[in-house]
Protein backbone atom coordinates (compact mmCIF):
# COMPACT_ATOMS: atom_id res chain seq x y z
CA UNK A 1 0.00 0.00 0.00
CA UNK A 2 1.12 3.37 -1.05
CA UNK A 3 0.58 6.24 1.47
CA UNK A 4 1.84 9.54 1.33
CA UNK A 5 3.12 11.36 4.29
CA UNK A 6 4.33 14.69 5.34
CA UNK A 7 7.39 13.53 6.53
CA UNK A 8 8.19 9.85 5.31
CA UNK A 9 11.46 9.63 8.75
CA UNK A 10 8.79 10.90 11.34
CA UNK A 11 6.09 8.11 9.73
CA UNK A 12 8.43 5.32 9.97
CA UNK A 13 9.64 6.19 13.18
CA UNK A 14 6.01 6.51 14.59
CA UNK A 15 4.85 3.05 13.49
CA UNK A 16 8.15 1.52 14.13
CA UNK A 17 7.89 2.57 17.38
CA UNK A 18 4.07 2.29 18.67
CA UNK A 19 3.37 -0.58 16.35
CA UNK A 20 6.86 -2.70 16.07
CA UNK A 21 6.46 -2.21 12.45
CA UNK A 22 10.05 -2.93 10.95
CA UNK A 23 11.86 -1.19 8.20
CA UNK A 24 11.87 -3.39 4.99
CA UNK A 25 13.66 -0.58 2.74
CA UNK A 26 14.80 2.73 2.71
CA UNK A 27 15.48 3.60 -1.15
CA UNK A 28 15.78 7.76 -2.06
CA UNK A 29 11.71 9.05 -2.27
CA UNK A 30 10.22 5.40 -0.88
CA UNK A 31 10.43 3.99 2.67
CA UNK A 32 9.21 0.83 3.17
CA UNK A 33 7.75 -0.78 6.40
CA UNK A 34 5.85 -4.17 7.18
CA UNK A 35 3.81 -5.16 10.24
CA UNK A 36 4.12 -8.71 11.50
CA UNK A 37 2.18 -10.26 8.56
CA UNK A 38 4.17 -9.22 6.31
CA UNK A 39 2.10 -6.31 5.02
CA UNK A 40 4.00 -3.26 3.49
CA UNK A 41 3.08 0.28 3.91
CA UNK A 42 4.97 2.11 1.23
CA UNK A 43 5.59 5.84 2.72
CA UNK A 44 6.89 8.51 0.38
CA UNK A 45 6.64 12.56 0.68
CA UNK A 46 3.46 14.02 -0.33
CA UNK A 47 3.34 16.36 -3.14
CA UNK A 48 0.80 18.99 -1.24
CA UNK A 49 -0.33 19.28 1.73
CA UNK A 50 -2.72 16.46 3.06
CA UNK A 51 -6.17 17.39 3.09
CA UNK A 52 -9.81 15.83 2.55
CA UNK A 53 -10.65 12.26 3.15
CA UNK A 54 -7.96 10.12 3.54
CA UNK A 55 -7.53 5.92 4.11
CA UNK A 56 -8.46 4.12 7.33
CA UNK A 57 -5.71 1.29 8.56
CA UNK A 58 -7.26 -1.22 10.92
CA UNK A 59 -4.79 -2.97 12.79
CA UNK A 60 -4.77 -6.09 14.48
CA UNK A 61 -2.70 -5.97 18.00
CA UNK A 62 -2.44 -8.66 20.57
CA UNK A 63 -4.66 -6.64 23.28
CA UNK A 64 -6.65 -3.43 22.46
CA UNK A 65 -6.75 -2.53 25.78
CA UNK A 66 -3.23 -3.23 26.62
CA UNK A 67 -1.98 -1.32 23.83
CA UNK A 68 -4.59 1.60 24.38
CA UNK A 69 -2.98 1.45 28.25
CA UNK A 70 0.62 1.48 26.95
CA UNK A 71 0.31 3.89 23.99
CA UNK A 72 -1.84 6.30 26.56
CA UNK A 73 1.26 6.26 28.85
CA UNK A 74 3.53 6.94 25.74
CA UNK A 75 1.41 10.06 24.99
CA UNK A 76 -0.21 9.03 22.08
CA UNK A 77 -3.48 10.80 21.58
CA UNK A 78 -6.99 8.68 20.94
CA UNK A 79 -9.80 9.70 19.28
CA UNK A 80 -11.52 6.85 20.72
CA UNK A 81 -10.45 4.78 23.82
CA UNK A 82 -11.24 0.79 23.51
CA UNK A 83 -15.16 0.51 22.88
CA UNK A 84 -17.93 -0.58 20.81
CA UNK A 85 -18.34 0.94 17.83
CA UNK A 86 -20.15 0.28 14.31
CA UNK A 87 -17.06 -1.64 13.18
CA UNK A 88 -16.70 -3.82 15.94
CA UNK A 89 -14.63 -3.24 19.90
CA UNK A 90 -11.69 -1.41 19.57
CA UNK A 91 -9.90 1.91 19.82
CA UNK A 92 -9.41 4.80 17.43
CA UNK A 93 -6.35 6.93 17.10
CA UNK A 94 -4.84 9.37 14.14
CA UNK A 95 -1.43 8.97 13.15
CA UNK A 96 1.08 12.25 12.52
CA UNK A 97 -0.66 12.69 8.76
CA UNK A 98 -4.36 11.86 9.95
CA UNK A 99 -4.81 8.86 8.64
CA UNK A 100 -7.37 7.06 10.96
CA UNK A 101 -6.24 3.85 12.81
CA UNK A 102 -8.79 1.32 14.19
CA UNK A 103 -7.22 -1.13 16.66
CA UNK A 104 -8.70 -4.34 17.64
CA UNK A 105 -7.46 -7.73 18.71
CA UNK A 106 -9.82 -11.10 17.91
CA UNK A 107 -10.33 -11.47 21.80
CA UNK A 108 -12.31 -8.12 22.34
CA UNK A 109 -14.15 -8.15 19.06
CA UNK A 110 -15.31 -11.83 19.81
CA UNK A 111 -16.16 -11.36 22.98
CA UNK A 112 -17.40 -7.63 23.53
CA UNK A 113 -19.48 -7.41 20.67
CA UNK A 114 -17.80 -7.53 17.96
CA UNK A 115 -18.03 -8.78 14.37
Amino acid sequence: MALPVGDPEASRDWYVKNFGFAIEFENPGVIAIKDDADFTIFLYKAAAPLAGAKVTLTLQVKDVEQKHRELVAAHVKFDKPPGKYFWGYGAELYDPDGYLLNLWDEVSMREKGGG
